[in-house]
């Protein structure tokens, strides 16, 4: 959730740029290394910037296997050679007539050239021998696990990750801001593009709350004008709604509250006002009556008199009204978890704005009432208030006449909408539309990184040219310099960026919408890459469903056991399974087959025979074949690793290999063949365990929004169909495990509220039966609730449920 803002390094169009493409990424990736990423690094609110893509450069030091033997030397022998050759060393501090100097020996080889000319051997000949004539001497790279590509080219992408706590719109601007700044102090061929901003969709957030709590507002000061009859009236009620407002503001400042769609979109001001509309409409009332019985204007004195009295008449009940519906939001204070985080805030502003609005009913309505409502007051009703009572007084009557039967009628009614509640089904929380949209895409394991980016790169190309509708598109394949979200080789997260839907063509078989052209650029990838599997989301909801559980879909089926031959069965009878439940969209392997790995098993026999230890070929193997450091070269602020390695080509090759020389005793060498086995297998990559214990999964996307039916369908299927070995079973998590986490905390923090409310009305009351007569009105409110959720087609979700 953390990466807010994505920016590409590349070199502009003409722009003057070596030949070589990886020169070009060796270039781009030290200038973002050196350049961009220490300034991005000081901005307010960045923890750390992420880095995908080109190369890093490193000073390879490759061995020539034949001249290492003629030599009679091991690659571990010769890195620690090296090693020794590539350290600067200190001499403490002296003292030298009164002033103090400190002692440096600068001994290390810092070039190619000098790291080549190091002396390896001294023999009996007069020129001793050098690390040339064994070795190759060059610029090389790390080998990669992750690499990127933006518009079909390999390109670098950096990633600015937010501190905790912080304000993302507030970063993501100062971040754009001062890569702004940055792109001055760049070279003039390279350029930084936006990939991603993720303060966009806020902004485009905040303008949809903004404009529905204007319309909000207009709405019920229009209904205000309408029903309370003096337009007066209307104008005090009205002044509460932008006060309360900034009250909450206020508070949400101090508090460190942030404005976003939980927070100021939970704002009522139909909820907000209601204290106001009774201490002003009772006002009104009052100084109706007496302008009447009198026959004349009130005088000042006489106004403020009345004011008052009718002030305190409705105080005691409105009070108890206004903080019933404040306390109500208490337990959801109370609340942990991700929907904690959520509905914290839309608690918090609400209670800020009911305590604001209860204050100005106490205090500045009656002021306002006072200098406001002079001259001639009329008592009467406006015709929309005659018209309500004139429909209101002849079904009333006709209730108390068969009160029974409404009574019966109202406790059928509240039973029918606990049994349609138990057919809405159940989600989560709804999904909001970001913009864009992430494919998510596995292609088959063990394929390679170079392969792996020459399908990322054909999809990109394919997809600009293909889809006038996508402007952008950028991947992400295996892990990051920073490993926050490691995925191997064969995984890749493609960033798809469209015009708004009103401009995309409409020619026929065209997407119309979303979902049609996720369908269509699934059907490219497929194409592209048939054994792949591909999962759709957006770019935040992927990380949210990944920090939920672990995976990158809204629903995970998890199995787990020991035996992975076990679980793969398992996980394809329980696909077959999910894809005939009702409901069932993209269901995918989280992985899918086998990785080959080359095997070196030690002979223990023959290393005894040859009084060996097995970390002998330990040090083979890892100095040839992983790489091993020997030092640092320093050119001004960049840093070079010196890395001893057998060549790529070298590595690659199983009979060379087993030539590797190993040493026994203290000058005799051995083939690494003679004491090994080399083989190549097909393994599990990677592990994936779950609270220790080892799992497979499926990633599952959902064609219906009742996440919990359909849960709750496939478990009972897959207790029919599935016969599970003892130590193995089934995991349903995602969406689903936090909506029953949820529910388990709800069913606390709803009968708490409802205690309070019984609590307040008792208080207000002072009798029991009255306050339980009160209390008739939350099941038909439920019931209300639950209508409305079917009427539009809507599951119970926890939003409804704070709701």
């Amino acid at each position: 959730m953390g990466e807010i803002f994505y920016y590409s390094v590349s070199y502009k169009q003409e722009a003057k740029k070596p030949e070589l493409v990886q020169e070009q990424l060796f270039q781009l990736r030290e200038v973002n290394e050196y350049t961009i990423k220490p300034l991005l690094r000081t901005v307010p609110g960045v923890a750390e910037v992420n880095e995908s893509g080109g190369y890093e450069r490193q000073f390879v030091i490759q061995p020539r296997p034949e001249d290492l033997a003629r030599s009679g030397m091991t690659f571990s022998e010769l890195a620690d050679i090296i090693a020794m050759n590539l350290e600067n060393a200190g001499g403490g501090i002296v003292d030298r007539g009164g002033n103090q100097l400190s002692i440096r020996a600068v001994t290390r080889a810092n070039t190619l050239e000098d790291i080549a000319n190091l002396p390896v051997k001294f023999a009996a000949g007069v020129k001793p021998l050098l690390v040339k004539d064994l070795a190759d001497v060059s610029y090389g790279s790390r080998i990669r696990t992750g690499a990127a590509t933006v518009d079909g080219q390999e390109a670098v992408i950096g990633a600015a990750m937010m501190l905790t706590g912080e304000n993302s719109r507030e970063v993501a601007e100062r971040v754009k801001a001062r890569l702004a700044e940055i792109q001055e102090k760049l070279p003039q061929n390279v350029q930084i593009q936006t990939q991603y901003d993720r303060s966009i969709l806020i902004n485009k957030t905040i303008h949809t709350v903004r404009n529905n709590l204007f319309e909000g507002a207009i709405l019920v000061i229009a209904v205000l004008f309408a029903l309370l009859g003096n337009w007066r009236a209307a104008l005090i009620v009205t002044a509460a709604i932008p006060l309360s407002f900034f009250f909450a503001l206020t508070g949400m400042v101090k508090l460190g509250v942030s404005g976003n769609l939980m927070s100021l979109g939970a704002v009522d001001f139909g909820l907000i006002i209601d204290g106001a509309v009774v201490i002003v409409e009772n006002v009104v009332r009052q100084l109706g009556i007496r302008q009447h019985e009198l026959g004349r204007r009130l005088t000042s004195e006489e106004r403020l008199q009345i004011v008052l009295a009718a002030s305190k008449q409705v105080a005691n009940p409105m009070f108890f009204g206004v903080v019933i519906i404040t306390i109500v939001y208490i337990p959801i204070l109370a609340l942990t978890g991700i929907e904690g985080k959520m509905f914290h805030p839309m608690a918090v502003t609400v209670m800020l704005a009911l305590t604001g609005a209860l204050i100005l009913a106490f205090t500045l309505m009656p002021v306002l009432c006072s200098f406001l409502l002079c001259g001639r007051i009329g008592e009467g009703d406006n015709f929309v208030i005659r018209a309500a009572k004139n429909t209101y007084g002849p079904l009333l009557r006709v209730a108390l006449a068969a009160r029974w039967i409404v009574v019966m009628a109202a406790i059928a009614i509240f039973a029918g909408s606990l049994w349609l509640f138990t057919h809405l089904g159940a989600e989560f929380v709804p999904k909001l539309d970001e913009g864009s949209i992430t494919e998510v895409f596995y292609k088959p394991v063990g394929i390679s990184l170079d392969e792996s980016v020459r399908i990322d790169i054909e999809l990109e190309k394919t997809l600009l040219h293909d889809f006038p509708e996508i402007t952008r598109v950028f991947t992400r394949a295996g892990t990051n310099d920073i490993a926050t979200d490691p995925m191997p080789a064969s995984e890749s997260d493609v960033f798809v960026f469209y015009k708004p839907i009103a401009e995309w063509p409409k020619t026929r078989g065209r997407p119309r919408n979303k979902a049609e052209l996720h369908t269509q650029i699934g059907a490219v990838m497929k194409r592209l890459s048939p054994n792949s599997n591909i999962i759709f989301s957006q770019p935040i909801e992927e990380r949210f469903d990944e920090m939920l559980e672990g995976t990158k879909a809204e629903l995970s089926v998890k199995i787990f056991g020991d035996d992975y031959d076990v679980l793969d069965k398992l996980a394809e009878q329980i696909k077959g399974i999910l894809e005939k439940t009702r409901g069932a969209g993209e269901i995918e392997y989280e992985t899918e087959g086998r990785a080959g790995q080359l095997l070196i098993e030690a002979k223990h026999d023959e290393l005894q025979r040859y009084s060996l230890s097995a970390s002998e070929v330990n040090k083979a193997v890892s100095a040839a074949l992983a790489g091993k450091v020997v030092g640092t070269a320093i050119e001004g602020e960049k840093r070079y690793e010196i890395v001893v390695r057998m060549a790529d080509q070298f590595r690659a090759d199983e009979e060379k290999v087993r030539e590797l020389p190993l040493r026994v005793g203290d000058h005799g060498l051995l083939k690494l063949g003679e004491v090994a086995n080399l083989k190549t297998v097909e393994v599990v990559e990677p592990i994936l365990r779950d609270e220790g214990r080892r799992r497979a999964a499926l990633l599952v996307n959902l064609n219906t929004r009742d996440v919990e039916g359909f849960v709750h369908n496939a478990e009972e299927r897959i207790k029919q169909e599935v016969k599970m070995p003892e130590g193995y079973l089934v995991e349903f998590g995602g969406a689903y495990k936090n909506l029953e986490q949820a529910r388990a905390r709800l069913m606390v923090v709803v009968p708490t509220a409802l205690a309070l409310i019984f609590i307040l009305i008792f208080l207000a009351f002072g009798n029991i039966r009255q306050a339980l007569l009160v209390y008739t009105g939350i099941p038909l409110a439920v019931t209300g609730g639950v209508l409305s959720l079917w009427l539009r087609g809507m599951p119970f979700s926890i939003t409804a449920a704070i709701g």
